[in-house]
């Protein structure tokens, strides 16, 4: 079976994304659920996959998201190749708000899931188990570098470090939260994401994570006026989805470079 590619977004591309390539909604079986994607064929013969994380119409929480049918779909419909899309709060006043942004590394120190399990597909004991050990981090370089390679003059991919922390919602985080965050090295944060990523490497599907800011989230640093955020907000949606809309169009699997290890 021919590797497919597939996203993950949020609600802000929950009906532009199937209808500008006419992918039809699929459910897939899985052993947590049943989880609907959408899917088309593009040009090589290749299926594509796109998962609306809050649902359509928007109705689940971050906590509501059941993470695990989610990776099971993506696993049987052989994902080579999975981009991870979420809006972010902002934690360094040197990144600037609406432009999509590369992750390179994440802090989940809990490894759990919103229900308090731990964050694995490998929940109950099996042939399949095993432990996660990241070669090269749970976000893969060649997936980056070929995103980033879509949209290098718009694309924030750094040289260092961009660290997406988790902050499990469905509360937003407190002031003292974000300073701790920031003092631990975090760039950006949101509600979901590292759960999508965790998942998907325990499977063997290489991930990137391309995120956009939509507000500074360290106090003290001011955030534009209301009127110029509606504007920008627009235009970095228009630029995600360009990037979106061709890695589903001509993007590529790649080797999944971490490995499970089985006793």
């Amino acid at each position: 079976m021919e590797k497919s590619l597939a996203v993950i977004l949020g609600s802000a591309f929950e009906k532009s994304i199937p209808e500008a390539l006419s992918m039809q909604q699929v459910v897939i079986s899985t052993n947590w659920g049943n989880q609907k994607l959408y899917k088309t064929t593009v040009t090589g013969n290749r299926d594509v996959y796109a998962i609306i994380r809050h649902g359509v119409p928007h109705h689940l929480l971050p906590n509501q998201i059941n993470y695990r049918a989610q990776a099971a779909a993506l696993s049987k419909v052989n994902c080579g190749a999975l981009l991870i899309n979420s809006s972010v709060g902002v934690l360094d006043p040197d990144l600037s708000l609406y432009k999509p942004m590369l992750l390179t590394d994440l802090m989940m120190p809990g490894n759990r899931l919103p229900d308090g399990s731990t964050c694995t597909m490998f929940n109950e004991p099996s042939e399949d188990q095993g432990h996660l050990v990241l070669n090269e981090g749970l976000f893969s370089k060649k997936l980056n570098e070929q995103i980033f390679n879509i949209d290098p003059e718009n694309i924030v991919y750094p040289d260092s470090e961009l660290i997406f922390v988790y902050a499990g919602g469905p509360r937003s985080k407190t002031s003292a939260e974000n300073r701790m965050w920031a003092k631990l090295g975090g760039h950006v944060n949101s509600m979901t994401v590292a759960p999508e990523v965790v998942l998907a490497n325990e499977l063997e599907i290489p991930v990137a994570g391309l995120v956009v800011g939509h507000k500074y989230s360290v106090p003290g640093i001011d955030n534009p006026p209301e009127e110029d955020i509606r504007e920008t907000l627009e235009q970095a949606r228009a630029a995600t989805e360009k990037v979106l809309l061709k890695f589903l169009q001509q993007g590529e699997p790649v080797e999944f470079q971490n490995h499970i290890y089985r006793y």
